[in-house]
Parts: structure tokens; sequence; C-alpha cells
């Protein structure tokens, strides 16, 4: 059986937190179009967790110019026309690749546990966001297995030993990552026995580590990233002041808006990179940027991070998410720059509730919000608070993206790991974009456009 397939949490990581009732927990329903359809429950814990990253102040982080369009779509044929000139990707470019945002790194290890070695090895890196091991090999007797865990317990899973005469098991594969800068791996023998001369052969091994970035890494990336050729200048993609904030602020001023926010996920690809998706319709459907992944590969090792979000207005602590897996691309395109995927365990993350997209043409001047991920942050929202933020608007609802008149304009505040996040009408509450641009004005695809295009599918 596949690791990824057998992984179980056997502590609850967000469950113990999000869905115990605790004295002033406060239950929210999501109802859509008025029809008073529950489409989303969830409740939320009276205290919050704190995470290293969580207490630390936090860093201001200056709007930075995004990665470059990609030039040309991973099959090889030509790319459309090129954005308006101005329009970079909301997320810092690492390859000419993808254009995602880069928040962590990769350290090479060589820690071997069980049978004859140490069953238990701690992974800390002060203040690091998250901590995320690689087994290169995992080849244990069967009834057996591991656990990775943070320093408390509270966030554990759990991953069986692969059959051994199972030639097409893979023995290597990422595990979930550990929020919090401390993973604690432990080897548990659960029964079943082998001739001595074979323990010398087994063992769980850990060959790479990812370690997301503490806040003063995240601020401190380098601004001068690829970008579009048909950009000048240093392009920002916060417009003048950032008027985003916390989206717990709107959970009394603006349940709806908040109630939305709850469906978008923060996607951490290939355990360094960042994009925003978000639920679509009542299926198991997540929506995100082409640019982000167009691949079931790619796909199958993203984490969906559900409910990364403040505790407070303004503070530092956090909820912890509940994290499934990607799983299988549905339908992707370059020129729409979107991607339709799948993930596992769908039953965990329904309770956040889903967005739809508006078939209608957005409008000028029509004001919209923006619930989003940016630089890898818990969820802020974008264009609902103060009245600075009327200026996030639809500023031209013709504007070329990859194809002429394929995108919405706007001014909404936007940063590097936006990118895939949902723009919502403050009038209808519906999706009428998906953002990929940045350079003021950032822009997004017309939600009308792609609904055309993947409503068979939703």
């Amino acid at each position: 059986m596949d690791l990824r397939r057998a992984v179980s949490i056997v502590a609850g990581a967000c469950a113990a937190l999000a869905l115990v009732g605790t004295a002033g927990a406060v239950a929210w329903t999501q109802s859509v179009d008025g029809e008073g359809r529950t489409v989303g429950t969830w409740q939320e814990p009276a205290v919050a967790v704190q995470t290293p990253v969580a207490v630390q102040e936090r860093a201001a982080v200056p709007g930075s110019a995004a990665g470059s369009a990609v030039a040309e779509a991973r099959t090889g044929k030509a790319a459309p026309a090129a954005p308006q000139k101005g329009a970079v990707h909301e997320s810092a470019k690492v390859s000419e690749d993808d254009g995602r945002q880069k928040i962590g790194e990769l350290l090479s290890v060589d820690k071997l546990l069980g049978y004859g070695a140490p069953k238990r090895e701690v992974f800390r890196y002060p203040g690091a966001s998250y901590v995320k091991l690689h087994f290169g090999r995992m080849t244990m007797l069967p009834g057996d297995y591991v656990t990775v865990a943070d320093a408390a317990g509270k966030e554990s899973y759990r991953y069986d030993a692969p059959k051994l005469l199972d030639a097409a098991a893979p023995t290597s594969r990422w595990a979930m990552s550990i929020t919090g800068d401390t993973a604690v791996l432990e080897v548990h023998r659960g029964g079943g026995s082998l001739v001595s001369s074979l323990l010398g052969s087994l063992g769980v091994q850990v060959d790479q580590v990812a370690k997301g970035f503490t806040r003063k890494q995240q601020a401190a990336t380098p601004e001068e990233q690829l970008r579009n050729p048909n950009s000048t200048g240093r392009e920002e993609s916060v417009c003048g002041s950032d008027e985003s904030r916390d989206a717990v602020c709107y959970r009394s001023a603006d349940p709806v808006a908040y109630t939305r926010s709850k469906s978008i996920a923060r996607l951490l690809i290939n355990g360094t990179e960042l994009c925003t998706g978000w639920r679509i319709g009542t299926k198991n459907r997540m929506l995100t940027n082409n640019h982000c992944f167009d691949n079931s590969d790619d796909a199958y090792e993203t984490e969906v991070w559900f409910n990364y979000q403040c505790a407070k207005c303004g503070g530092y602590d956090v909820f912890r998410p509940t994290k499934v897996w990607g799983d299988k691309v549905v339908a992707t395109n370059h020129v729409y720059d979107y991607t339709l995927f799948t993930v596992e365990n769908f039953a965990a993350v329904q309770k956040y509730g889903y967005l739809t997209l508006d078939t209608a043409r957005p409008a000028r001047g029509q004001e919209l919000y923006v619930p989003q991920h940016p630089a890898g942050d818990p969820t802020r929202i974008a264009g609902r608070l103060g009245e600075k933020a009327g200026t996030c608007a639809v500023a031209d609802n013709a504007f070329d993206g990859y194809a002429r008149d394929s995108d919405v304009s706007y001014y909404c505040d936007t940063e590097g790991g936006s990118s895939g996040s949902p723009v919502l009408s403050r009038k209808t509450d519906k999706v009428v974009a998906l953002h990929h641009f940045g350079g003021c004005p950032n822009s997004g695809v017309r939600a009308d456009l792609l609904y055309n295009r993947i409503k068979s599918y939703l």
C-alpha cells in the first residue's frame, strides 16, 4: 500500500481543537443564495494554539514584486498573448517552470531509525513555521509503524509498514508537515518476527527535511524576482498601504466575508512552495492557478491546509490547520490559468463550506474582496475594512491576461502566495475572478469565462 495512502491521524490535529465544543466556542453556518442550504458548519476553540512562528511578532513584509508570467505552456506549445504591461504572477518565481511563492528550504540529512538503530529522533529548527520529513527508505516488519508528531503530541500522523512483497509499493515518500519548529519521529513495533540476519536491512531512513522559513527569513526574501518580460520597474502588488486584515477581524463585523474565507486553503507544494486554493461547488473540487501546478503528480505531493487562521484580530496565535493531501487534477488550462483538482479525505474539509462562480460578467466599479494567504500568512482579506479599501473594485472588466479581455483588473492588496485566490463580489458574495497577476492593477481570470470551461466537472 502507498505510504501516503496509509497515513492516519492518531491524535486530533484539528479535531481536538476546531471540532471539540469548548466554553465560548462559536458555531458558524454558511448559507448560499438566501436559500438556507447549510453547506458548512464548524466550531472554533476558545483558546488558540501557539506555534513558534505564531508567537513571533509579524514582520513588516513590503509588497514585493511577484514572479513573471510563464513564457510557454508545459506542453511545449507557443505561449498565448502576453499579459498587459505591469502584470506579474502573484508568486515569487523559483524556476522557469513555475510561479510559486518560496516559503521554505530543503535540507539533506541521513538519519536511520529502528531495528538496532535509535527508535526516536527529534528534528528541531528554532523558529521554523513547519517541519516536513521525507522517508528515503521505509522498510519495516508487518504490523510496525512510525509516527510523526509535534513536541506536544497534539498533531500526529501515523504511517504503516508497506507490504514487504508488494513491488509496486513505494518505499520513499514525503510525510505530512508538522506545524511549528519541531517534528518527532518514532518507530513503533507492532508485531511480527524475522530472522536476525535480515534486521540490518530494515529501518526508516530520513534523507531530507523541508522546513518553513521563519518570519525574519520570509521578510528578507529578495524582491528582485524574475518577472514578465514586458514588465519594467519594480511593480508591487500591495497598492499603496496594505489595507488587508486578518480574516478573523471580520467574524462579527462581516460574518459573510469571514464565512466565505473559510473555504480557502493554503497550498504547500513540493514541501517548500506556496499558492492559495479554494473549494468550488458541493463536490470534491478545488481551484487554483495552472502556474501553481498542472498535473496529478504535483497535486499528489501538495498539502492542502484549511482553517489556517489567526485566532484574534491582529494577534499572533493561530488555529491548528486541518491538513489533507491533494489527489488528482481534473482539468487545467494555461491560457485561463486554472487547475481544478481533488483532495483525499474530502470528508475532513467539507465543514469549511464552498464558493460558487458568478456567471455574469463583472461590471466596472463593482466592489470586491479577496480572501488569501499572502506570503504564507494565515488567512487575510483585502477590500472590506476602512475607507481606503473602497479602491478594491473592478477597474477594468476587459483586461488582457494571457488572452484578450480574459481578466478583470483591480487594486486589491495581494502578495506572493496569493496566486489562486478567489476574488468575490461584495454584492453577490460569489467569485468573479481567479486571482493570478500582480502589478497594480492586479488581475484575475474572469469567472464567467472559467464557468463555461469547467461547469461539466462541477
